[in-house]
């Protein structure tokens, strides 16, 4: 496991406590410009599939090349968001928003941390939406992944 960062007790983090917690409609478009860097991603993994399978298309069945396929999508979609969350604490439409990404008591994402919320954000979206759509009742505006992963997506202005 890699080590975070910088460390949660560093009186920068103390402050970010005080940062309004992200509402659901700006995350939701930083989740729209992530999906178009996503969805670019995934097109790149197909154009290697199909080179290496030398054009031969990935049908959906039981075949194992399909179920490779599948994961191997979803692998990426791991990398793209641990490793941005992990390194950064936030993806590029997250950015774009002024979002960050941080751990419930300030601190920065350690890789574990940011691995527990990709998968928690399975959890979330798996059922319609409603752990996302959780925040708009939630009293910290909080969905279904930061709660289970301990994590908070913040509003910085600089």
């Amino acid at each position: 496991m890699m080590p975070p960062i910088m460390a949660s007790n560093t009186p920068t983090h103390q402050g970010l406590l005080e940062l309004p917690t992200a509402g659901l409609l700006r995350r939701l478009a930083a989740g729209f410009y992530d999906a178009l860097v996503l969805l670019a991603l995934w097109m790149i993994t197909t154009v290697l599939w199909l080179l290496a399978r030398h054009g031969e298309a990935i049908t959906p069945g039981g075949s194992p090349v399909y179920h490779c396929y599948q994961i191997s999508l979803l692998l990426v979609a791991f990398v793209f968001f641990v490793g941005f969350w992990g390194r950064a604490g936030r993806t590029l439409g997250m950015q774009a928003w002024r979002l960050h990404l941080i751990r419930a008591d300030g601190g920065r994402l350690r890789w574990r941390d940011a691995a527990v919320r990709f998968l928690a954000a399975l959890a979330a979206w798996l059922p319609l939406g409603v752990g996302v759509f959780w925040s708009l009742v939630d009293r910290d505006h909080l969905a279904w992944h930061d709660r289970l992963s301990g994590t908070r997506v913040i509003i910085k202005r600089h």
